[in-house]
């Protein structure tokens, strides 16, 4: 259960001037100067500061329900000390109590919203949380009260990527490379953007700047690669493509990329190696499915091939490429009315699909 903090105010009774002036104020300074004693007492006492210490050893090295037990220990000792409250919602961020995180985050910002830290971590537990457009909200707060924090702008990207939001996503990411140039996934974020928004120019320089920074960048090569192929450079594509496989052979996104892109080469045979090993990996992929049939198509096993395209077709009923390679199989194996079907549904969904096509009826040639 979250603990609330209680924070009270006093309160005068009616009374008369007299009475105010010679009994209660006094009074209400004694109160004050006792509770006043009495908060840094809770705030400066060795238990409380090694409570501190305790949970931010615990948070460095990822134990995170002891730091959680730590921060709690310490707010019960000192509700009002700001450095408690930052570490219990981390805690509770990081622990993945994100109920917990956004209720706790929630007061404790009502408290102090001028906190830059306790806005960006509530925003954190929002978006952890599925709320993005709370987080978007308690960032955009995180933000304007520290402009100069890389983290924050880095942080409301990824929610702003996250809703679709490429142009926004990359002024967030321009500001946060601007503070921390060297950050090399800052920029294949940036790029991600940048491709998303239809700059896919900007984007590549965005992917190669992050891979001299960084040559491990991790799918740096891949999202280089990705922005290559949208760009019909599928001979540079392919070289990106391999170099990321070399370092995460069991992806299965990068292998059904890299065995996409050699389709489109034309070169079918190593297109199956990799089709074949990414289905493996992903059996739910129904574009991947639907390249493979076609690989296997041209390979001329139409057998192999019409397996393969159900299930790509049951996976996604609205694409009608995968009934136009159906139809051609089921004719090379002369099953003739069942190839005419195929084609009438190939017909029908084509008519379905956007004017300015797109993948599903670009590809079926």
């Amino acid at each position: 259960m979250v603990m609330q903090p209680r924070f009270r105010r006093f309160q005068f009774p009616s009374s008369n001037a007299r009475y105010l002036r010679v009994v209660l104020v006094p009074q209400v300074l004694l109160f004050l100067i006792v509770s006043l004693l009495g908060l840094a007492a809770g705030q400066s006492q060795p238990g409380v500061q090694a409570l501190i210490r305790s949970g931010q050893a615990a948070l460095d090295s990822g134990n995170f329900a002891r730091a959680v037990s730590d921060f709690q220990q310490a707010w019960q000792i000192a509700p009002e000390n700001m450095q408690v409250n930052r570490g219990l919602l981390l805690s509770y961020l990081q622990a993945g109590d994100l109920n917990e995180a956004v209720q706790f985050g929630t007061t404790a910002v009502q408290h102090w919203p001028n906190d830059s830290q306790l806005q960006h971590w509530l925003g954190l537990a929002y978006f952890k949380s599925g709320g993005n457009a709370d987080a978007v909200r308690a960032l955009r707060r995180a933000e304007n009260l520290d402009v100069k924090s890389f983290d924050i702008h880095f942080d409301l990207a990824l929610v702003l990527l996250a809703e679709n939001q490429a142009a926004l996503a990359a002024e967030e990411l321009e500001t946060a490379v601007k503070l921390k140039p060297s950050a090399a996934l800052a920029h294949v974020l940036l790029g991600r953007a940048y491709q998303n928004s239809n700059r896919t120019l900007h984007a590549i320089q965005q992917f190669q700047t992050a891979l001299r920074l960084d040559p491990e960048t991790q799918l740096g090569h891949y999202h280089l690669g990705f922005a290559y192929a949208s760009l019909g450079r599928n001979q540079e594509a392919i070289a990106e493509y391999k170099k990321e496989i070399a370092r995460s052979p069991q992806n299965p996104i990068v292998l059904h990329q890299l065995g996409h892109s050699l389709l489109e080469n034309g070169d079918w045979q190593a297109a199956i190696v990799y089709l074949r090993k990414a289905s493996e990996l992903d059996q739910r992929n129904a574009d991947l499915l639907y390249d493979l049939g076609k690989a296997l198509m041209l390979e001329g096993s139409p057998q192999a091939a019409t397996g393969i395209l159900r299930q790509s077709i049951e996976l996604k009923p609205s694409d009608p490429s995968p009934h136009y390679q159906m139809a051609r199989a089921l004719e090379k194996l002369g099953k003739r009315d069942e190839a005419q079907r195929e084609w009438q549904l190939f017909a029908e969904l084509k008519k379905q699909q956007p004017s300015s096509g797109g993948m599903a009826s670009g590809r079926v040639q």
